[in-house]
């Protein structure tokens, strides 16, 4: 199994003993980028704060570890992130 393969279906932030996604919980697939396939909670982020979209820290991005990268929810579909850039 390749890393993407491995990634995909598995919640951010999530332990690796524990990657899968929660019954009564809100998630946004990720789309592109370093993160992509995997799932972003969003059950604690109201509606109206989730447009200005995301900065998620990851050592899988174009400055490494302690490196950035930006997603936006994607218009008409809130249930799809799609990667901005990476940030340092």
């Amino acid at each position: 199994m390749d890393e993407a393969e491995f990634m995909r279906g598995r919640v951010y932030g999530a332990d690796h003993d524990d990657p899968g996604p929660r019954a009564r919980r809100s998630y946004a697939q990720l789309i592109g980028g370093p993160l992509d396939g995997l799932l972003l909670d969003i059950t604690q982020t109201p509606e109206e704060e989730r447009g200005g979209g995301v900065s998620l820290v990851t050592e899988l991005g174009r400055y490494g570890p302690g490196g950035r990268a930006a997603y936006a929810p994607r218009p008409g579909d809130p249930g799809r992130f799609d990667w901005r850039g990476d940030t340092p």
